[in-house]
């Protein structure tokens, strides 16, 4: 039995309370599946979660979901060359980064649409430009297919190829910062990137998030 719930509706009653939340709704589609415990019949549900992925980051080392276990993180979509939203996003990005910097439980990744031209060298050089040492922000370079599926399937962020865009790449994309939790689900989507009052929510959300673990 599915049970189709649209989280983002949560979110956002959520966002417009007049009272600061003590957690975050957990997004995204979700099943409930009946497990039998102790000879009883129960209803536990399954998360929409982030699947495995190997991906090349920044200083050409592959990174897999295992480096994110345990941990909570930011993701967004984007590419080097991008003349619009990308560099606006990623000044707001930095407030994310210098906020929680040195904090080990928070990490931040910036996936490449632009596979054939975002090499390794060119997402390096692109760090360095933002003054990004380490691997708490990292930059990450796959397959079109890999990027593309896991960006609309698991992200919920579109991406697409688009021959009309108006920079030389041909590439468009949502200006989502996406925030997932220690299980890798989403626990919150649609901040957009280039609204600093949503990026200022956003690194409400995720003290809210680091809070909520630490009464676990």
């Amino acid at each position: 039995m599915k049970l189709f719930i649209f989280a983002i509706a949560a979110f956002l009653i959520t966002a417009c309370s007049s009272n600061e939340p003590t957690s975050l709704p957990i997004m995204g589609e979700r099943e409930a599946i009946e497990k039998v415990i102790d000879g009883k019949t129960v209803i536990d549900t399954l998360y929409l979660t982030i699947p495995s992925f190997s991906f090349i980051n920044q200083d050409s080392i592959v990174v897999t979901d295992k480096d994110f276990d345990g941990k909570i993180y930011v993701a967004d979509f984007f590419f080097t060359s991008c003349p619009s939203i990308c560099p606006v996003m990623h000044r707001n990005m930095l407030k994310v980064y210098e906020k929680f910097k040195g904090n080990p439980d928070v990490k931040i990744i910036s996936h490449t649409i632009d596979y054939k031209y975002d090499t390794p060298s060119v997402l390096k050089r692109y760090a360095t430009k933002l003054g990004i040492e380490g691997t708490q922000w990292e930059f990450l370079r796959g397959t079109k297919d890999s990027v593309y599926t896991i960006a609309e399937q698991n992200y919920l962020v579109a991406v697409q190829e688009d021959n009309s865009a108006d920079d030389h790449a041909g590439l468009v994309h949502q200006g989502w910062f996406v925030l997932i939790d220690k299980e890798k689900r989403l626990r919150g989507t649609g901040y957009d990137g280039t609204d600093e009052k949503q990026v200022d929510k956003l690194i409400s959300d995720i003290q809210i998030l680091l809070d909520e673990y630490k009464t676990k």
